[in-house]
């Protein structure tokens, strides 16, 4: 009966060790996550640009909103032109492209 408890004390010690570990990572990582968050902003402060003033645009091939300073721009006849990937960008210029063939 004795090495049973020893056993059983020694997996409940065990567990109690894991999640502390498991907590300590989480609230490491937390406090990575928002020193790298207050990083940009802290940067947006300087130039005097609140990041809730952030400028969301539209992308016409798929609908949608992305930060403009975080799209891919593409300068069209019509004007600049933003989307949010490259392959969205590409069937846009594929479909111009045809439609000024075809006059």
């Amino acid at each position: 009966m004795n090495l049973l408890a020893r056993i059983v004390r020694f997996l409940f010690w065990l567990l109690i060790l894991s999640w502390g570990l498991r907590l300590l990572r989480r609230f490491v990582g937390s406090m990575l996550r928002n020193d790298a968050v207050a990083g940009p902003q802290a940067a947006d402060d300087s130039v005097g640009i609140p990041s809730a003033s952030r400028r969301l645009v539209r992308d016409p091939v798929c609908g949608m909103h992305v930060d403009e300073t975080r799209s891919i721009p593409f300068r069209d006849e019509g004007g600049l032109v933003h989307f949010c990937s490259a392959a969205c960008r590409d069937a846009y210029a594929v479909n111009s492209k045809k439609l000024a063939a075809n006059g």
